[in-house]
């Protein structure tokens, strides 16, 4: 039988190894911040990025059935963390003599604190509907074709004319088709636009500003694509062998050495999209949505894309929505629609529709 003194030494030891122990693991989770930002960035990303897409989409449903499409946006983001630790160690050491002998207790806790923080703006105010209703600078359009995006898909979504030969438009609440040199011009752009025969350059000026200039290349291209450009001249009203036009913005035919852009608003770009929404026959019927779309847009095709609906949720899908015991949605292999959504929403942010009021001050007290 071994001495008091040396069990409770031993008692003690281990009371004191255990506390090390539990301290070692408590602290091992004591620096949350670092750990958090993987995960954070990704799922705040995805998370905003998803609800975009679905306000999007839903505001564009509202507009097929006349409804008001309201925006809200997610201004700030901010995520607080908080972790409390806590060790306790006790024990009694007995005589020899001592009826209830020698013991020790040993316990800890941990309490994780996640407070985040997220800010929501409703996009209201006159600079809002301004950027709403503005046409979109013609020289953010052909931007859009430096970047990749193909100019009969960028053209055909966001210009009502190109020196006066028109586009599809909604107005009204009916549909008017394109003209025949419309759709041929923009189809014949894409396919210069793919040889390099056709770019944008921005020229600065004092007095002026800047100016966005469209040329076309001459040298070092194919004979057929050089006479494509010609014939888009030619459909474009454009003046026949000059290679540089001013892009200026104008639902008229420009001078010699320009050319007017007639370019849509982010709302008419909205009104244009929703002629693509499948509505439910019942709610035809039942006039709840604009006819006018179904009817003229019956046995066209489609160049934007298509916007699906059902009573059910779709099980596979790029973006779903439901408005007035419906779903529309667009299909995840339907790269048309999904390309015009998202640049729908670039443009979106071209448009220059952020709130004019300043944003409220945020305090995070330190835990």
């Amino acid at each position: 039988m071994q001495p008091a003194s040396r069990r409770g030494s031993a008692t003690r030891y281990r009371a004191r190894s255990g506390a090390a122990a539990l301290a070692c693991v408590l602290a091992g989770c004591a620096s949350v911040g670092p750990g958090t930002v993987v995960v954070d960035r990704f799922d705040y990303s995805s998370a905003i990025a998803d609800s975009w897409k679905e306000q999007t989409l839903l505001n564009i449903v509202k507009i097929r059935y006349m409804d008001l499409p309201v925006f809200v946006d997610v201004s700030s983001v901010v995520a607080g963390y908080s972790l409390q630790t806590g060790v306790t160690v006790g024990g009694v050491v007995s005589s020899d003599r001592a009826v209830q002998g020698n013991y020790g207790s040993l316990g800890g806790q941990a309490i994780y604190t996640d407070r985040p923080t997220i800010t929501y703006v409703p996009m209201t105010g006159e600079k809002f509907l301004r950027g709403l209703i503005t046409p979109i600078d013609p020289k953010n359009i052909f931007f859009m074709l430096q970047a990749g995006y193909p100019a009969d898909f960028i053209l055909g979504l966001t210009v009502e004319s190109l020196n006066g030969v028109r586009n599809r438009s909604v107005t009204g609440g009916t549909v008017r088709e394109a003209d025949a040199d419309f759709v041929r011009a923009q189809q014949l752009l894409r396919d210069v636009q793919a040889e390099g025969g056709v770019g944008m350059r921005v020229e600065e000026d004092k007095a002026k500003g800047s100016t966005a200039v469209l040329f076309f290349q001459r040298d070092d291209l194919p004979a057929d694509i050089q006479k494509k450009s010609a014939e888009i001249r030619r459909l474009l009203r454009l003046k026949e062998g000059q290679q540089t036009f001013v892009l200026t913005y104008s639902p008229m035919r420009g001078t010699d050495n320009e050319l007017t852009v007639n370019s849509r608003s982010m709302l008419q770009i909205l009104q244009a999209f929703a002629s693509y929404v499948d509505v439910p026959e019942r709610h035809l019927q039942g006039k709840l949505a604009a006819p006018a779309f179904a009817q003229a847009a019956a046995g066209q095709a489609r160049d934007v894309g298509r916007i699906r609906s059902g009573p059910a949720r779709p099980e596979q899908a790029y973006v779903a929505v439901q408005y007035r015991g419906h779903w529309f949605w667009v299909e995840d292999s339907d790269f048309l629609t999904k390309r015009a959504l998202t640049a729908v929403m670039f443009f979106f942010t071209l448009a220059d529709t952020g709130s004019p009021e300043r944003l409220p001050l945020i305090t995070i007290p330190a835990q």
